[in-house]
C-alpha cells in the first residue's frame, strides 16, 4: 500500500464524527459492492464520500489502495486472532477444537459484520494482481493457522481415506466464509445465532464426529 499524506481540509463534516479517510472506505465499500470495482472512479467515490478528489489523494494514492485496505480489514482482524490461538489461546482456555471453534465463530462475525458485504470483493479478477500481495499474504496465514489448529484437533484420529490436512482445513475455512454467499443469497438470514451455528458445523467437519 502507498504511503498517505495529510488530508486537505473538507466542505462538509465527516457522518456520525467518523475520520476522512474511513469515510472513503465506507463510501468506497458501498459502491465497490453495489456497481462494480470496474466502474466505480475515484470521482464518484469522492462524491459519494462528499470530499474533493484532491483530498482523496492525500489519503489513498489510487483506486488500488483503497480497495486493498477494504480487503485486507476483512482478514487480518482474524489471522490475528488464529496465530493467537495457535500459540496456546486466547486467555480464554480450550483445547485445539475449542480454539477452533472460537477461530471460526469469530472470522464469521467479522465477515458478517458491517453494513457492506466486502467480503464479495474476494472473487474481484482485479485483485489476482501482485499490487494486492499483502491480502493474499494474510489470507495465507490465516489459512495455515486453520490448518494447524485443524490438524491440533484431530490428533491422531485420522480415518482411512480422510481428506489431507490442507484440504480439510480449506474445506473448514470454505465453510466459513459461506457467510458471504449467505449474505447476498438471503439464505435465512444472518442473525446474531449464525456465528456459533457455522462453527458448530465447522468443527463437526473438522473432527468428522459431533462438536459437542
Amino acid at each position: 500500500m502507498s504511503p498517505r499524506l495529510p488530508g486537505r481540509p473538507r466542505a462538509a463534516a465527516p457522518r456520525d464524527g467518523i475520520s476522512t479517510q474511513e469515510e472513503i472506505l465506507q463510501a468506497s465499500d458501498r459502491l465497490f459492492c453495489a456497481q462494480g470495482y470496474g466502474p466505480t472512479s475515484t470521482h464518484a467515490i469522492a462524491r459519494e464520500a462528499r470530499i474533493s478528489q484532491a483530498s482523496l489523494y492525500h489519503h489513498f494514492a489510487g483506486k488500488q489502495d483503497v480497495l486493498l485496505a477494504l480487503l485486507l480489514r476483512t482478514v487480518r482482524p482474524s489471522a490475528d486472532l488464529a496465530e493467537q490461538l495457535v500459540a496456546g489461546g486466547d486467555g480464554d482456555g480450550g483445547g485445539p477444537a475449542e480454539r477452533l471453534r472460537r477461530l471460526c465463530a469469530y472470522d464469521v462475525r467479522l465477515l458478517a459484520s458491517g453494513a457492506e458485504n466486502t467480503g464479495l470483493l474476494y472473487s474481484l479478477p482485479e485483485v489476482r494482481a501482485p499490487f494486492f500481495a499483502p491480502f493474499h499474504a494474510e489470507r495465507r496465514r490465516l489459512f495455515e493457522a486453520y490448518r494447524a489448529l485443524v490438524s491440533a484437533a484431530r490428533g491422531a484420529e485420522t480415518a482411512p481415506g480422510a481428506p489431507d490436512p490442507d484440504r480439510r482445513a480449506a474445506m473448514v475455512l470454505s465453510l466459513v466464509e459461506s457467510v458471504v454467499t449467505r449474505r447476498l443469497d438471503g439464505l435465512g438470514g444472518v442473525d446474531d445465532q449464525l456465528p456459533d451455528q457455522i462453527a458448530d458445523a465447522a468443527l463437526r467437519l473438522a473432527l468428522d464426529r459431533p462438536a459437542r
